[in-house]
């Protein structure tokens, strides 16, 4: 566990890099975006519904930060031919990728493995891995001309979603942690660093479907984890490859 007062980073520490944010527009999405091109960087945002980024993209604007990028794209039915476009894209555009932050989750709510239905886990699992995966690899040769690059795997805390009920989304958890280690061990050698970041209990939709009962007002909202995104982006956190780090506000 590290400290979110270890994670403070420098103001502008992301000038000149170009960020991919998955889930953008999530709860965790948003806060790592804006505090993304807080530090400087160019975020290009991608989600699936158009009307939710051109709001947070004109947010961005009106906060002087620099002029972002839009990719609408649902990563349920998106392709590898789909990734491999984004990628020569974000290229085209951008001129270079120095790392991705996945925050997309699809989870409905707590299921029974009886009740869940065969596209239910399908589904569940590829957008929760799969797709994360499909990406990644779609990225690797920009983010491997970066001199520093990383990716980062927001993740939930395995030993609650490893627990009845929470069918492919608490399995996806498990193999997303295998991804990080794989992934980061393959990429040893070179520039890009991988690492997986698991916040503390906080106010999310997604938190909202499991424990509907509870006083959300207890927790933090996803903007203190925000800087966490930020530090493992930049190169001081080059020491953590290939580690998943919990945080806690």
């Amino acid at each position: 566990m590290i400290a979110l007062s270890d994670m403070l980073a420098p103001a502008n520490v992301l000038a000149g890099r170009v960020i991919l944010v998955t889930g953008a527009c999530g709860a965790l999405g948003e806060a790592g975006t804006h505090a993304c091109a807080k530090a400087g960087a160019t975020v290009v945002l991608l989600g699936r519904r158009v009307p939710k980024l051109n709001k947070l993209y004109d947010a961005l604007v009106a906060s002087g930060a620099p002029t972002p990028a839009i990719y609408p794209l649902d990563m349920e039915g998106a392709t590898p031919t789909d990734y491999a476009q984004m990628a020569d894209a974000i290229n085209n555009e951008c001129g270079r990728l120095d790392g991705v932050l996945h925050t997309a989750a699809a989870f409905k709510g707590l299921t029974s493995m009886a009740s869940t239905t065969p596209e239910d886990w399908v589904r569940g699992l590829h957008v929760n891995v799969t797709a994360p995966q499909l990406l990644t690899q779609a990225c690797l040769p920009l983010l491997g001309n970066a001199s520093d690059s990383a990716v980062v795997f927001a993740l939930n805390d395995v030993a609650a979603t490893s627990r009845a009920y929470w069918g492919a989304y608490g399995v996806a958890q498990q193999a997303l942690r295998g991804l990080i280690a794989v992934l980061a061990d393959e990429l040893s050698a070179g520039p890009i660093r991988i690492h997986g970041l698991q916040p503390g209990p906080m106010r999310t939709a997604l938190r909202a479907r499991a424990w509907s009962a509870e006083d959300a007002s207890q927790w933090p909202p996803a903007t203190v984890y925000a800087q966490a995104c930020v530090w493992l982006l930049s190169e001081a956190a080059r020491p953590q490859h290939g580690r998943v780090i919990e945080v806690r506000a």
